[in-house]
Formats: structure tokens, sequence, C-alpha cells
């Protein structure tokens, strides 16, 4: 498979190194920055250390933290507003997926004007954006080696899809220490995520010899640190090689997308409010045993273990994080399964995945997972 492969984004890496987000954001010739981050990370002591090294650097900061778990359009909003009055010439985000997300998404619509969702797809920036450095407080998302947002209409709760190669951070400035405060639940909800990510991006129909080095590499951190992450949460070498998987794990999405988990996921999020990580950890496990028909070889290939132990060992990480395993235990109506299906279908990551799937397909995987 050809490829145009192009990283933006400078990648700093080691424990204790969130003192030098001050340098590295003035090495961008800016002076007024503003900090997205969300109130726990607030809580947690990260942000006021970001900002203190900003400060350190003689940089000029304001800190919007009115953001939300899957961010959307009215955070969005929230943040123009405050970006619009303050006039920053970088943004610094904070947090997890959600922090830089609606960092991501407030460039947008700040640098190129509009509404956010004017840039639902690829490619739609009209301009030039603020520099922005990236902070990310948790294992998951990858989204600080990614130049997609992902923002949920705040009306129809649809989950968008926002890139364009102008929206990668320029820094993504990687502390796994700031990754110790995680509550056991986040750490459990964002490490799925991630190797989710890692199983999805090796075999899509974009995947090629860039995206599967950085699969494997994903895959080789990321499987044998969170089982250990949730035995032991003060691991901080676990935490470390959780860091650098889902950094890995988001160069590969960068390079090849994702597929039908996340696709048969999204509706559960948009529709009764799953949160995203146990949304895809209750569709990852059949998604691999439906894929497995085409691809089989590939997750072998990958896990060194047969389709149906792989997927195996995914539902057992689910549960020994203590999330549900089945839709029937989220309250998911079987009635509804059928509406869930025909959303799958229009999910734009499905397209990547390496079977193409019908409505009865994704009903057929819904069932599966009922119970």
């Amino acid at each position: 498979m050809a490829f145009d492969f192009h990283c933006p984004t400078r990648i700093i890496y080691g424990p204790g190194r969130i003192a030098e987000l001050g340098t590295l954001t003035a090495a961008l010739g800016v002076k007024r920055v503003l900090v997205v981050s969300d109130p726990g990370i607030e809580k947690a002591g990260h942000t006021a250390r970001g900002v203190e090294s900003l400060h350190t650097a003689g940089l000029e900061t304001h800190v919007f933290d009115g953001l939300q778990e899957n961010p959307t359009t009215e955070n969005v909003d929230a943040g123009l507003a405050v970006a619009t009055d303050f006039s920053p010439d970088a943004i610094v985000a904070i947090g997890g997926g959600s922090s830089m997300d609606c960092a991501k998404g407030i460039n947008f619509v700040y640098s190129c004007g509009g509404r956010m969702q004017d840039y639902w797809g690829v490619g739609k920036a009209t301009a030039d954006m603020l520099p922005m450095v990236a902070v990310p407080t948790t294992s998951g998302t990858g989204s600080e080696t990614q130049s997609f947002a992902l923002i949920s209409d705040a009306e129809t709760h649809v989950k968008m899809a926002c890139g364009d190669k102008r929206a990668a951070f320029r820094v993504a400035l990687l502390d796994p220490e700031l990754t110790l405060t995680q509550p056991q639940r986040v750490t459990a909800l964002t490490g799925i995520d991630a190797l989710a990510h890692t199983l999805e991006t090796f075999v899509t129909k974009k995947r090629n010899a860039m995206s599967v080095a950085y699969s494997r590499e994903a895959w080789a951190l990321l499987s044998p640190a969170l089982p250990r992450i949730l035995a032991e949460p003060d691991n901080l070498q676990a935490r470390c090689d959780m860091q650098l998987g889902a950094m890995f794990a988001g160069l590969a999405i960068e390079n090849s997308m994702l597929g039908s988990a996340h696709a048969s996921a999204n509706p559960l999020t948009a529709e009764y409010g799953v949160v995203h990580g146990e949304a895809v950890g209750l569709m990852l496990p059949h998604i691999i045993r439906h894929n497995a028909q085409s691809v089989g070889p590939w997750y072998e290939d990958l896990s060194s273990q047969s389709p149906s132990a792989l997927a195996d060992f995914v539902a057992q990480l689910a549960r020994q994080a203590g999330l549900a395993g089945t839709l029937q235990e989220r309250g998911i109506e079987r009635h509804r399964l059928e509406h869930l299906a025909v959303a799958a279908t229009k999910q734009w990551t499905g397209t990547f995945n390496p079977i193409e799937l019908s409505e009865q397909d994704y009903l057929f995987i819904y069932e599966a997972a009922y119970e």
C-alpha cells in the first residue's frame, strides 16, 4: 500500500518534563497562550504546573476549562468566546483527549471562522491555524499525534471527525508522571481505547508499512502494560509504556485510520451516553471475531494468538477493569439494536474496516454483544 507520511509534531518524552513546557512553547515565538484544560486536571494540579512553567518563560496565559468528556460544539463555542476576548497567539492543551480535541476545535473556528460543523471531514481548514502544544495526562486517544478532533454536535449528538494537517500539534510533551493521578476507571477506559487503536489500525484498508510499524510497537508496549497497571496503578514503568504505546497508536491512526469497532461504539455514546472507552471495549471483541473471516492471519501476526483468543483477551481486560461486558449491562434495549445498526453504517471510520459491514452485519454484531 502506497503512503504519504508527514509528522509535523515534535515529540518530547520523559518523566518530569512538564517543567520544560514554558521553554518549548516560547520557542514557537509566541507571547499569549490560551490553556485548554478541564476541572479534573486542574484539581490534580497539572494545569497549575503547566501554567507556572509558561509564566516562568515570560508568557501570558488564560485558562479555559469549560469542557466535558466527549467535547461538544457548545464547548467549542464557549472556548471560542474566551479566545476572542483574550486574543492568543498559541494554544496549549493540558489533559486527556477531550482537552486536546477541544483545543483543536477552538483553533479551527478561531483561526478559520464559521462553525465547528463546517470542518466535519478532511482538509476543511481555510487558513493557517495557531501553533499548539499538547500535554497529555492520559494514555488513550493518541490525539497528541493526530490532526483530527472528535467533536459531538450538541443538537444531533453526532460525533464529527474534523481533520486537517494544519490542526496537528507542533509539540507533544509526554510526561508519564502526569498519568499517575488518573482514577482507576479513567486508566481503564483510556487504556482499552488505546489497545483498540492498535488492533484496528493494524488491519484497516489503509494499512501500510509505516502504520504497521507503529501498530506493532504500540501493541508490544500496551498489551503487557495495561494488565500490569490495572493490578499496580503506581507502577511508573508501566505508565511510561502506556503513554508511549498510546502515542504510537495515535501515529498509526494518522496513517491508517480506524475501523468498525469505533463505528459501532460511536452510536452507543451518542444515543446512550456510554463512555467511549467502554463502548469500544464492548464492541471490539465481536468486531475481531467478525473480521477474522477475512484478516485472521493479520491478528495472529500482531498478537501471536488466534483471533478468538485475542478477542477473549480484550474482553477479559475490560472485565478486569470493571467495565461492562454486555450491552444489556449498560441498559441498551434490544429493540433499539436495529436503530444502532443503521447509525453504525453511517460512521466514517467504518469505511476503513478490512471488510465492508452492512446494516445486517452490524445488527448481528450488536446481537452478539447484547448478552
